[in-house]
């Protein structure tokens, strides 16, 4: 079915659905950025951003040449991660962040498959989006072992609450401007 609809598209619809696509997660991740920091992040916002932009992704992946099924799965597993949030409200923050964590790790290892079928530009953001989520999952990691003493004494704070907006915020941000870079090559090829 992504064949035929990649087919059915124009080079030129091709480049700008992409592009359109790129767009619209970076605005997603100024949406996780402006993200309330108040006590809590309620899960089905959180989990509409991720279902958003793991549809985006899905489509835009189906569209690429190159490295086409990992795009896709990459697109599947933030959808998933999303839906996860809708379909268990939980309004604490902690049993938030593991899903978070497992789904930037299961997301950088899709990301690195993807370097053995992408070249050039492309296979550079790849890995960038794919370092940028491991990064941001270690960060997660290690802010957790320390924060769960201040969140268990003081409970969740407005800064560790808005960095958790932040870690969505700039994964969707480095995404988005692989997209970008996907359309350009795109663009270049249909030339």
């Amino acid at each position: 079915m992504a064949t035929q609809f990649q087919h059915q598209l124009s080079g030129r619809a091709r480049v700008r659905a992409l592009r359109v696509a790129g767009i619209a997660i970076i605005l997603l991740g100024a949406g996780a950025a402006l993200l309330p920091a108040g006590k809590t992040i309620p899960s089905d916002m959180i989990g509409g951003l991720l279902v958003t932009a793991g549809l985006i992704e899905l489509i835009a992946g189906s569209l690429r040449r190159e490295a086409r099924s990992f795009a896709m799965a990459a697109g599947g597993v933030t959808a998933l991660a999303g839906l996860l949030f809708v379909l268990n409200p939980e309004t604490h923050f902690f049993p938030t962040v593991t899903p978070v964590i497992g789904w930037l790790l299961l997301r950088s290892l899709i990301l690195l498959g993807a370097l053995t079928e992408s070249g050039g530009s492309v296979r550079r953001w790849t890995a960038l989006s794919a370092g940028m989520d491991f990064l941001l999952a270690v960060l997660l990691i290690t802010g957790l072992s320390i924060s769960t003493i201040v969140v268990s004494v003081f409970g969740p704070t407005r800064e560790l609450v808005a960095s958790f907006a932040w870690v969505l915020a700039a994964s969707f941000v480095v995404n988005g401007l692989l997209l970008l870079e996907v359309a350009g090559c795109e663009r270049e090829a249909a030339a």
